[in-house]
């Protein structure tokens, strides 16, 4: 399977974004020290964000970034959509009439590991930020 640190960094960056969203604007600053993301990886990921509407961006001195929607409206799917993540658990495109192998027929466990993709792109799209920050409350810096 692949997934990319963009993906998993976007993630990580919006459940803690979540975790203070109420409180006031959150600066990739502080996302930055608290999740170990470099700050130049985080302001590409959140310009992508804030493209696809997810986040907004305040200015000021106690500017920061905000959810644009309700935690629980986020799922992680629209995470991944927004940052070009794509889950893929094998080669080739769904449609092709060519193997994954680059053979003109496809692997004989093709159809196990695209089962696997939909499992896993299923449990993605049921997620939402707000399940990943129940029971898991951290100290703003």
């Amino acid at each position: 399977m692949k997934l990319t640190s963009k993906g998993r960094y976007a993630v990580m960056a919006l459940a803690d974004l979540a975790r203070f969203n109420n409180i006031n604007p959150v600066s990739l600053r502080d996302i930055s020290l608290r999740q170990g993301i470099s700050l130049d990886y985080l302001e590409q990921i959140f310009s992508k964000l804030r493209k696809k509407e997810i986040v907004q961006s305040v200015r000021g001195t106690q500017g920061g970034y905000v959810l644009n929607k309700k935690a629980h409206e986020i799922k992680l799917t629209n995470i991944f959509d927004a940052v070009d993540e794509k889950v893929k658990t094998v080669q080739c495109k769904k449609d092709s009439k060519k193997g994954c192998n680059g053979k003109s027929t496809k692997c004989v466990t093709h159809n196990l590991w695209d089962e696997l993709e939909s499992h896993i792109n299923n449990f993605f799209s049921q997620k939402s930020l707000e399940d990943l920050i129940k029971d898991n409350k951290e100290n703003r810096i």
